[in-house]
């Protein structure tokens, strides 16, 4: 049986150091922007929204699921695919995950911004989507659009904080709480994540679509389906090309007798 080369992966200080100046000016503009969308998004729906709490807390779980599957989504494309050299999504959105890999416990050193500047940058968009559309009584799908929208965002953006808490080495109080409750991310739970390759329980809201998403290979199959398109080899920036190769997976998963050498 083959055995995998070593992880070729960048010294934790070489990504740190691509935390710039500009990245943190982008962080504090993201959060900015993203705090007062989600209030204005807020004020314009609750005239409507409070006469039917019922569909509120329909929006606030479906939303919480849907967070779930984002940050999975998310996270499998940023450690899978792209290098932290491309122009501004390299620096801004990979550099965070691939630095996390090489030292886990650098996210309890983030402050605020950092920790959730990312996650407010990506959820702009949906939100001045959702605050643009027409609601009212008249437009309940409208309406309940506009209330799983800000559920969903909300959900995203309290993401990395769950995830910066599950590596806490002694979380306390209520967040250990809600961590042994499994309401938001368990550091035993995630820890699954943490073994190299990194190719696995992506998901970080809560962590409760990994069940599924793992036990029906919905992640090794996409990929399957991009490097068959177009012959990236997934995580090949983080783990290098040799390790890329060796794991480089097939319609029902990787084979671990393939030669690195004769590629995917």
């Amino acid at each position: 049986m083959s055995h995998p080369p070593p992880l070729q992966q960048r010294s934790a200080a070489e990504l740190a150091s691509g935390y710039s100046p500009s990245i943190r000016a982008l962080e504090v503009s993201s959060i900015t922007a993203y705090s007062a969308l989600l209030v204005a998004l807020g004020v314009k729906v609750f005239p409507f929204a409070r006469h039917v709490p019922w569909l509120v807390l329909l929006a606030a779980v479906l939303g919480y699921l849907a967070a779930d599957f984002v940050s999975g989504f998310v996270h499998w494309m940023a450690d899978s695919w792209g290098s932290v050299e491309m122009p501004v999504v390299g620096k801004a959105l990979l550099r965070p995950f691939r630095e996390h890999h090489v030292d886990p416990e650098a996210i309890t050193r983030h402050d605020f911004i950092e920790t959730n500047g990312n996650n407010c940058l990506i959820s702009i968009v949906p939100l001045l989507v959702a605050y643009f559309l027409p609601e009212g009584p008249e437009r309940p799908w409208m309406l309940f659009f506009a209330l799983f929208t800000g559920s969903l965002v909300f959900w995203v953006m309290a993401t990395n904080q769950f995830h910066k808490w599950a590596h806490l080495k002694e979380p306390r109080g209520v967040i250990a709480l809600l961590q042994r409750l499994h309401l938001i991310l368990p550091p035993a739970h995630h820890s699954v994540h943490h073994g190299a390759p990194f190719n696995t329980y992506y998901c970080i809201t809560v962590g409760w679509l990994n069940y599924p998403l793992s036990w029906t290979r919905f992640f090794p199959s996409l990929e399957w389906l991009v490097t068959s398109l177009t012959g990236a080899l997934p995580r090949k920036d983080d783990i290098g090309e040799a390790s890329a190769r060796l794991l480089c997976p097939e319609p029902m998963g990787p084979s671990p007798q393939q030669d690195p050498s004769a590629g995917c």
